[in-house]
């Protein structure tokens, strides 16, 4: 690739200032050396070189990544912690962030009890952040979409961006037995799911009409539920043919087979590239050149506010306005393709 174009919206980069921060701890979220404990999940060992910065952009723009934007690691659960015990944690990842290299921008962060808005909308007013990261788990019904009100008008206020992120996996007995895949696999896809279609039945969009939003790991792939959800007496709720242009889902934790089924319900419009790097790789190509710029390339500036797109004309970037027509045949999997992988 000539030169690094594309935005990842979705990447993690464990700073200086918060790796102290969570030593310090002596109480999930901590760290000890590089182990990480939380209490849903089994101890997770951390690779240091993964958060090396220098290897970071070298190894997007190996990837022909130009702008990568980092987000606090969600499922730590230090958004969810009392604002004393937050506010030092939070701080940490905010001024790691503006230290970062120019190649990096950064999703901020709040609590979930007592919001500092006056702090967050000071936060989405520098250049070096896009907007507000929130754990799924604080918006998985219509009601608590509706609670998070005050929040999502600053954001909206700011012009910028929302992305729900999993969160926490609360802590259950024998979870020490579980395989490590388990959270990441079914806690964290339940979480999206349940957020995604808790927008979309609290009518979201009336209340914040310029939002952007966009759900990691594609939503947990709650857009194929559609049909489930229409059987089970959902109605309307999302008409055929019907996508809302400011929602979006990255492709983090996904390969092409489900990404090409989330193409074919919501259309290509809606994909942002997302990696969740360190966890895995950046999607390198997805049905087509010009669906494969769309979704690096076009769709990431449009989540984004650009002011400017880059749009390829071809059939893959009309694809997603033409998603209401029959369906067509599944596309045969090109071996070549790489799997993004993903939490």
């Amino acid at each position: 690739m000539a030169h690094p174009v594309a935005v990842d919206v979705h990447q993690h980069l464990w700073s200086p200032r918060l790796v102290d921060r969570l030593r310090a701890r002596s109480r999930a979220p901590y760290l000890r050396g590089w182990t990480l404990h939380l209490d849903g999940e089994r101890p997770f060992e951390v690779d240091p070189a993964a958060h090396d910065v220098d290897r970071r952009v070298a190894a997007d723009r190996a990837a022909g990544i130009g702008t990568a934007v980092v987000g606090l690691s969600s499922p730590l659960g230090v958004e969810d912690l009392d604002v004393p015990v937050a506010g030092p944690l939070l701080e940490a990842h905010h001024r790691d962030v503006a230290d970062l290299p120019a190649h990096f921008r950064g999703w901020a962060a709040t609590t979930a009890t007592d919001p500092d808005l006056g702090l967050l909308a000071g936060l989405l007013a520098a250049p070096r952040f896009v907007g507000l990261q929130v754990p799924a788990t604080w918006v998985t019904t219509p009601a608590a979409w509706d609670r998070l009100a005050p929040v999502l008008a600053v954001v909206e206020a700011a012009g910028a961006a929302l992305l729900v992120h999993p969160g926490p996996e609360p802590a259950r007995p024998g979870a020490a037995d579980l395989p490590p895949w388990w959270a990441p696999v079914l806690g964290y896809t339940a979480q999206l799911q349940a957020a995604w279609w808790g927008w979309h039945a609290a009518g979201a969009r009336r209340s914040h009409p310029t939002l952007r939003v966009a759900f990691a790991a594609a939503a947990g792939l709650a857009p194929l539920l559609a049909e489930r959800q229409a059987l089970r007496g959902g109605g309307s709720l999302l008409g055929r043919g019907v996508v809302d242009p400011d929602v979006f889902l990255d492709t983090s934790g996904h390969g092409p087979r489900a990404l090409e089924a989330v193409v074919r319900a919501v259309g290509v419009d809606a994909l942002v590239l997302g990696s969740d790097r360190p966890y895995a790789d950046p999607l390198d190509h997805l049905l087509d050149p010009a669906a494969t710029h769309a979704v690096r390339v076009t769709n990431p500036a449009r989540l984004l506010g650009a002011a400017t797109t880059t749009a390829t004309p071809g059939e893959g970037a009309r694809r997603g306005r033409h998603h209401d027509r029959d369906p067509q045949p599944d596309p045969q999997p090109d071996p070549r393709r790489r799997a993004p992988g993903g939490a």
